[in-house]
């Protein structure tokens, strides 16, 4: 059996201290120092949850257009540099923050516990002073559980920050098939890291981009996909296969855009139409996760059904771009999903009017702005253009 490295790190963060626990005992001294550490732990695991969900509410969801707001307060320079340079200046309050908040809390917990636990602590050392070397050794484990939490939830921040930074594939891996970092980062980690909107986001799944390359398959193949010989399927389908539209998606997207005057308007409104109307289907995901493509994939499947995944959301949004000659590329590469970096897809604008190419990611859409949103590659990395139109 392979043994998981992430698996194994975050199991002995939490057996570590009640190890120390029952091999050191129960005494007065060693409990006071203990329970110092722990309230150092609990100040900066409190400062991560604080200054990581807030300022990720200000920077990143840019939730009450918090940041235009300052913006608005600041001399020009200042307002310019916060606007254009979002990833910077949030790194360096994050750090900021943490640190302060941190300071702060452990002050407070330091002094409460002086007059509080230590007081209890000397209690117990009275009471069992005279007791069996076992029971000091349960007492002692007993005490040092609150510091295997605060381990755990340390560790779990940390790899979940790494994660995102993080470009090596075998790391990635590790943690993408770690069940025990899978399960306690979505039970703990990520509420306290995104934002109540961003928790919206559909927890995608896996790889729910499949590609497939054959060789020597002639049929159904147009607008450039045969390549000697060479077919590449999405999930199933060929690339003009997925983005293939009808009349109905056609009609519909014009009138979605129906009074909206220029391309970045236009393409905002088949935005949060798409990203408010279509609902992830998690079966779907599970079925191209394990191969199996017995599942209609592409834009009309999804505009009928109002389901899909995150090539299918690509694809519709192709669709309804090019009912209004808009031009548009399918973008594939990886998604932070909130654990691990995952396979998906995405879309590119162009807006003519300042000659420029934006992100566009509706499947993101329910947690937060991902049209042309500057923090846009915080979650998202390796992008691939595989069509344009």
């Amino acid at each position: 059996m392979k043994i998981n490295p992430i698996t194994v790190i975050i199991i002995a963060s939490v057996i570590y201290p009640i190890l120390r626990g029952i091999i050191f005992g129960f005494s007065a001294y060693n409990a006071k120092r203990d329970i110092a550490s722990i309230g150092t732990s609990i100040s900066f695991a409190l400062a991560i949850y604080i200054g990581v969900k807030y300022l990720k509410n200000i920077f990143i969801v840019n939730e009450h257009n918090v940041i235009n707001k300052i913006a608005q307060i600041l001399p020009d320079k200042l307002a310019s540099s916060l606007q254009s340079n979002p990833v910077i200046i949030y790194v360096l309050a994050l750090l900021l923050i943490i640190y302060l908040i941190y300071k702060l809390i452990e002050i407070i917990i330091i002094y409460l516990i002086s007059f509080t636990i230590y007081q209890v602590i000397d209690k117990i050392e009275s009471s069992i002073r005279n007791k069996n070397f076992v029971l000091r050794r349960i007492i002692g484990a007993l005490i040092e559980i609150p510091r295997a939490i605060c381990y755990l939830l340390v560790v779990l921040l940390f790899l979940n920050v790494a994660s995102m930074i993080s470009s090596n594939r075998q790391f990635n891996n590790y943690l993408s098939t770690s069940n025990i970092y899978g399960y306690f980062c979505k039970q703990f980690v990520t509420p306290i890291t995104n934002s109540n909107v961003a928790k919206k986001l559909p927890q995608i799944i896996g790889d729910s981009v499949k590609v497939v390359v054959r060789q020597g398959d002639t049929n159904n193949v147009s607008n450039g996909e045969n390549l000697s010989n060479t077919i590449v399927y999405y999930n199933g389908v060929t690339l003009d296969q997925a983005v293939k539209s009808n009349e109905s998606i056609d009609n519909f997207s014009k009138k979605v855009v129906h009074g909206y005057s220029g391309t970045i308007d236009k393409a905002k409104a088949l935005y949060d139409w798409e990203g408010s109307s279509i609902t992830y289907d998690y079966n779907k995901a599970s079925s191209v996760l394990n191969n199996d493509y017995d599942v209609k994939s592409g834009a009309i499947p999804t505009f009928d059904t109002r389901t899909g995944i995150c090539f299918d959301y690509a694809s519709l949004y192709v669709a309804m771009c090019r009912a209004n000659n808009i031009k548009v590329r399918l973008v594939t590469g990886e998604g932070f999903n909130g654990v691990n970096w995952i396979s998906h897809a995405w879309n590119m604008v162009y807006l003519p009017e300042t000659k420029e190419w934006i992100n566009v990611d509706t499947t993101f859409a329910k947690g937060g702005n991902y049209f042309n949103n500057k923090m846009f590659d915080l979650d998202h990395r390796n992008a691939k253009i595989i069509g344009e139109w």
